[in-house]
């Protein structure tokens, strides 16, 4: 793996969500990453409606899981524009980090895309 593939901040991270900002639809992402922060894949988990995706836990640690991943970085789009998380993005947060400590993967950050903005969980405290 090249150096270029090395996700420590935010900012790595989002070169590899940008392609989601435009979206009509939320999508959720998970970038699966080695115990040296390189990325080793990024999938697509499921593609949801203008307003919700569906982010189980089962759907989300399948392919890190294959990966044999130390760590995830999730994302997902906010269609509406409105970067800051909703009940739900938090509530669904906690729950995948509770899984992530289940199966010994270091969640890193939940990342929330828009058109122009973004919102990081762990930039903001909340990891």
């Amino acid at each position: 793996m090249n150096e270029a593939r090395l996700i420590i901040t935010t900012d790595d991270a989002l070169q590899y969500l940008r392609f989601i900002r435009n979206k009509k639809q939320e999508y959720l992402l998970c970038l699966s990453l080695d115990s040296g922060d390189r990325l080793i894949a990024r999938r697509t988990v499921t593609i949801g409606t203008l307003t919700s995706s569906i982010a189980h836990p089962r759907e989300v640690f399948a392919g890190p899981l294959k990966d044999r991943a130390a760590a995830v970085i999730i994302a997902h789009n906010h269609p509406s524009s409105a970067a800051e998380p909703s009940r739900h993005d938090i509530r669904t947060t906690n729950q995948l980090v509770a899984a992530a400590q289940l199966l010994g993967i270091g969640l890193q950050d939940h990342v929330i895309v828009t058109n122009d903005s973004y919102f990081s969980f762990r930039d903001n405290g909340l990891l």
